[in-house]
């Protein structure tokens, strides 16, 4: 499978390929199409986490959302 490019740290070298990119005077290389191992990969993800939730009990899924709720309010 071929990597995709590295994006240059530059900002200017950054910004002049986004422009080129926008404009149509460079080509993003295609997304390479996905293998079976990438689609079972995906479908055993999608199947984690409700396979979790289901397993916990109530009181241990309101302890996450408490402390997701805590981490997404504290700013950072």
């Amino acid at each position: 499978m071929a990597k995709r490019p590295k994006r240059p740290r530059d900002p200017m070298q950054l910004a002049k390929l986004v422009g080129d990119i926008a404009t149509g005077d460079v080509q993003e290389p295609p997304q390479p199409p996905e293998t079976p191992a990438t689609e079972a990969r995906r479908k055993g993800g999608r199947k984690g986490g409700k396979a979790r939730a289901r397993k916990l009990t109530p009181k241990k899924r309101r302890a996450i959302a408490k402390k997701a709720a805590r981490t997404r309010w504290q700013g950072n």
